[in-house]
């Protein structure tokens, strides 16, 4: 329906009779409100939004559309016959948290985040958790992403993750639970703070007014990490941020990180590997780089090790990489850390390298490798989620409450075939916050990625996160591939 026949149909209606006529999904946990009232959190928002003209809504609801467009904040999708450039979709009612809802989120991050790192050290080199039997031998030999050319490499500091963005669910008894642990190259957090700029551009007054923690720290925060990498101790290393390119999805995030920390971006051909060190082309002559942000999946990073058929890589960068002359964030093979096989094991890393029980639960996951929990997903099927283990974006997933008996029976022959590589959970339903679509405000479901960067000095964690929605009706499917959009998230004491 066009904007001006929206605002015509709402003319007579009041924001206080469509907050009271918002109601929340039944066996959800509700952001904004419970059975009896609103949330704290949600009070001064609440009463703000009462007080303004629908039509003003609208307009800034209007705005924040022409904002995202004219400064082309998008993302890619590539099986999307109508078009590849796709205009970020922004909710503007803000997802809030309590400080001691981010206090616990941010303990059981970091918590998480020390384990994962122990394990990757471990698994490239002693493999002690192996012989101690904490964790199958075979599930990782057979993990894809479990590389055998970077055995023994030290890397600096002994910090593999050095950028993360951990995905995490609450579900409908109020608690957060880790969905996925994203350790390679997690994109979004450039999202996260154009929908900050862009919330404070639109509610001003609301926004001071509520003492909201602060996220645009974010770039100098993730800078200083990457310098504090350099294997030289030189006052000023040479960072850069490693793009596939224009027709990457992330792409505009790579362009803005790079303008943000004022480094430069480069592609595989911009580099060069001379006497295992790397040097960037300059019209001054090369200039030797000595850490790499690299937005490049390991496989095609360096085409003399991997995929040899790769023309975005670096010739020989492995090779500089081994000799510790160069820095890359994140550490090549991660991805043994981030198989959706593996997660299931993180509760056992965290109790075997820091003899601690874990802070954040995970999502209960049968492995379809187990038979008994093979059939157990195949009875009941409908309250279950199947997912690839190594796939991500919303892609490869079952929905068991939703597939038809035919497409069924057809997904079992293949699961039985490969039985290693899918991982099934039960269906959560997802918290839901209140969303301004189509003249009303609407309950969609929603996830939290908090993004943290682990240096010498420790984890960091900018306060909020990415709050991605699942913009169509009863979609628990939040990815912005799914059709799903963004909220800005405040953490407000």
């Amino acid at each position: 329906m066009p904007l001006n026949n929206i605002a015509t149909l709402f003319i007579y209606i009041t924001l206080e009779k469509l907050l009271q006529q918002y109601q929340h999904v039944p066996g959800t946990w509700d952001e904004m409100r419970s059975e009896q009232s609103i949330r704290d959190q949600y009070n001064h928002v609440y009463n703000t939004l009462q007080q303004l003209q629908i039509n003003t809504l609208h307009e800034k609801d209007k705005l924040a559309g022409e904002l995202f467009m004219n400064q082309g904040i998008t993302f890619t999708v590539y099986n999307d016959n109508a078009g590849i450039e796709k205009i970020f979709p922004y909710d503007i009612i803000p997802r809030i948290l309590t400080a001691a809802e981010w206090n616990h989120i941010e303990a059981g991050i970091k918590q998480r985040l020390k384990a994962l790192n122990f394990f990757l050290k471990d698994i490239y080199h002693d493999q002690n958790i192996l012989k101690d039997k904490i964790i199958p031998y075979e599930l990782i030999t057979s993990c894809p992403h479990y590389l055998r050319e970077v055995q023994g490499i030290q890397v600096p500091h002994d910090i593999y993750v050095h950028i993360s963005g951990i995905d995490l669910i609450r579900g409908s008894d109020g608690k957060f639970y880790i969905l996925e642990d994203n350790l390679r190259t997690p994109s979004g957090v450039s999202y996260m703070l154009k929908n900050r700029e862009i919330t404070k551009r639109i509610f001003p007054d609301m926004f001071y007014a509520n003492k909201v923690r602060m996220v645009n720290d974010y770039p100098l925060l993730l800078h200083e990490i990457l310098s504090s990498l350099s294997p030289h101790s030189i006052s000023n290393p040479t960072v850069v941020l490693l793009t596939p390119g224009v027709f990457n999805s992330a792409y505009y995030e790579h362009t803005f990180l790079a303008r943000q920390m004022g480094v430069a971006l480069v592609e595989g051909r911009d580099l060069v590997v001379d006497n295992h060190k790397v040097y960037m082309k300059t019209t001054n002559g090369l200039e030797q780089v000595h850490v790499i942000y690299r937005r490049i999946d390991d496989e095609f990073l360096d085409p003399l090790m991997f995929r040899h058929d790769s023309s975005l890589g670096v010739p020989g960068i492995m090779s500089a990489y081994r000799k510790g002359n160069v820095a890359l964030a994140n550490a090549v093979g991660n991805g043994v850390a981030d198989d959706k096989a593996v997660y299931a094991y993180v509760p056992r890393m965290i109790k075997y390298y820091l003899n601690e029980e874990q802070i954040l639960p995970n999502v209960p996951t049968y492995q379809m490798s187990d038979g008994d929990a093979r059939n157990h997903v195949f009875k009941n099927i409908q309250k279950m989620v199947i997912k690839r283990t190594n796939q991500s974006g919303g892609y490869g997933m079952i929905m068991g409450n939703t597939i038809n008996e035919a497409d069924w029976d057809e997904a079992k022959k293949v699961i039985e075939k490969d039985t290693r590589n899918f991982i099934a959970q039960p269906i959560l339903q997802l918290s839901t916050v209140p969303c301004f679509i189509d003249g009303k405000f609407q309950a969609r479901h929603v996830d939290l990625r908090p993004y943290a960067l682990c240096g010498p000095g420790g984890v960091k964690i900018v306060p909020g996160g990415l709050t991605r929605v699942a913009l169509k009706e009863g979609s628990l499917i939040v990815n912005s591939s799914q059709g799903g959009g963004s909220k800005d998230t405040w953490v407000i004491d």
